[in-house]
């Protein structure tokens, strides 16, 4: 695919964009790696995540195991539906993932824009547009490419 300016709304470009996050493996690996350090290992994905742009959890409140388990295992729980839908493709079974991803993406956005002001400003900027790109992410599971649903129903 050759490389084009987007500067303007492009239906084809987002009907590539939805394409490429239906196909990727991205958000099952993501919920994965985030998923296991916080269940299996969460005093250390307290203090560190997400290492490499900063250590942000442990700069929101004291250190909670149980809160920092469950957030683990809600990642794994969407890792593992995200697996599925990767092995079982399907336009309903990408759109409930769509919707499970976009729901918590926005609720998380939620919290954490409104809850910046003991961050320095580099650690502002890269969770923001983190929690963008997640709330994009689940938005493009949303936008089907596939056939409809009635179309598949037909052809089997």
């Amino acid at each position: 695919m050759k490389r084009r300016r987007i500067d303007s709304w492009d239906p084809e470009w987002l009907k590539w964009a939805a394409s490429s996050a239906q196909r990727s493996s991205r958000p099952w690996v993501i919920a994965g790696v985030v998923g296991v350090w916080s269940y299996f290992l969460p005093q250390a994905s307290f203090h560190h995540f997400p290492a490499v742009l900063g250590e942000w959890i442990s700069q929101d409140g004291p250190y909670n195991e149980h809160l920092v388990r469950d957030h683990g295992a809600m990642y794994l729980a969407l890792g593992a539906a995200s697996a599925y839908g990767l092995m079982r493709p399907s336009q309903i079974g990408y759109r409930l993932l769509g919707i499970a991803w976009t729901v918590f993406g926005v609720l998380h956005f939620a919290y954490h824009v409104t809850h910046l002001g003991h961050m320095p400003a580099t650690d502002t900027a890269s969770q923001v547009a983190v929690l963008v790109v997640a709330v994009l992410l689940g938005i493009a599971l949303l936008i089907s490419g596939r056939t409809p649903v009635s179309e598949e129903m037909g052809n089997r």
